[in-house]
């Protein structure tokens, strides 16, 4: 039963996790003052969600607990109503949202980045395209001196080396973005394989989290991966060039991804679900993402979860941006205020209608 079907639905959630995924400093604040909020799910806003917590905590006196275990298990714990909200990387449908009574809202934008180790070759000097990165997931290109790759690569000397695909292991909403931008740049890539939280790699290895793919690709002298752009600029990966839809190479950036983030029509946008993959504009970075939080209608723990992020929308913008986020435009935020009170989530603090 959906909150458009009763309003009067109240469903108290249970806090059922422990582990305290952010240690927040209460120097001024008393313990029993704090409210505690959990969440689980997407890795690729991980560092924005607990640069957001540690700053908020001493603000509003919410402490949040949050595991990033990916989109998928964010979705099902959201859904089981073991956590207080959910995070992922891809929209829920609308039939499922009336299904599970859940409320969907974007909280950022940001960027999924191509990040490679290539012996030899310099950040930033590789350029590579949408369907050359199908062919090497799809295991049909195995070198790094492939012809079709130094075709493009015009004064770069590539090695000999074996080429090492890294993919995640656990349900994500990244691989959805990637294996989405796949679909859309290779017609081979979508009958074979398509787009989704996991599927069936060809080649490769995984690793559990954005974290872990980029420490592996890091680690394997040849390896290829795709990661939240944060954790490539934390962890100092090389990032490779993408061919955009106008058919110009383009360097992941906050400039290309805001580029790309112009594109997003939010006012037709049902339930927020904006697609930003290979959007147009001559330096759009092709594989940007909408990061959502699904929190369940009517309910008084959901009311502090948009406590929290009414505080990031508020006062987070300047975080985000150092992270490399691009904040959501003030009119969505609107929006989203008047999502939180038609859905009774919208906590003490809600504006006036």
């Amino acid at each position: 039963m959906s909150f458009f079907q009763n309003k009067n639905l109240r469903v108290v959630s249970v806090l059922g996790l422990s582990f305290a995924f952010f240690a927040a400093v209460l120097p001024n604040v008393k313990a029993q003052d704090v409210v505690t909020i959990t969440g689980v799910g997407s890795s690729f806003a991980a560092p924005l969600y607990q640069n957001w917590a540690a700053s908020a905590v001493k603000d509003i006196n919410i402490k949040v607990n949050y595991q990033p275990l990916g989109s998928s298990a964010g979705k099902n714990q959201i859904i089981a109503k073991t956590v207080n909200f959910g995070a992922l990387d891809m929209p829920t449908s609308i039939e499922q949202l009336t299904q599970e009574n859940l409320v969907q809202f974007p909280t950022a934008i940001g960027g999924v980045a191509v990040v490679v180790n290539v012996p030899g070759v310099k950040e930033g000097q590789l350029r590579l395209t949408g369907d050359i990165i199908a062919d090497i997931y799809a295991g049909k290109i195995t070198k790094w001196n492939d012809p079709r790759i130094v075709a493009i690569n015009s004064g770069v000397t590539l090695p000999a080396t074996g080429i090492a695909a890294v993919y995640r292991a656990d349900g994500s909403g990244t691989t959805q973005v990637f294996t989405s931008y796949l679909s859309k740049e290779s017609a081979n890539w979508k009958k074979a394989y398509g787009s989704n939280t996991s599927i069936a790699w060809a080649v490769g290895m995984g690793g559990r989290g954005n974290g872990a793919v980029a420490s592996m690709v890091k680690n394997i002298q040849g390896g290829i991966g795709y990661v939240e752009y944060a954790y490539a600029l934390q962890n100092h990966l090389n990032t490779a060039q993408l061919k955009n839809v106008a058919g110009n190479f383009v360097a992941i950036s906050e400039d290309s991804i805001k580029a790309a983030a112009k594109a997003a029509d939010w006012i037709h946008a049902k339930n927020y679900s904006v697609d930003l993959i290979d959007t147009k504009g001559a330096d759009s970075w092709p594989i940007v993402s909408t990061t959502y939080v699904l929190v369940h209608a009517e309910n008084k723990t959901s009311q502090e979860v948009t406590k929290f992020f009414r505080w990031g929308f508020e006062h987070g913008d300047a975080i985000a941006t150092q992270l490399h986020y691009i904040p959501l435009p003030v009119v969505v935020k609107e929006k989203i205020e008047k999502t939180w009170e038609y859905a009774g989530v919208a906590g003490k603090e809600a504006k006036a209608k």
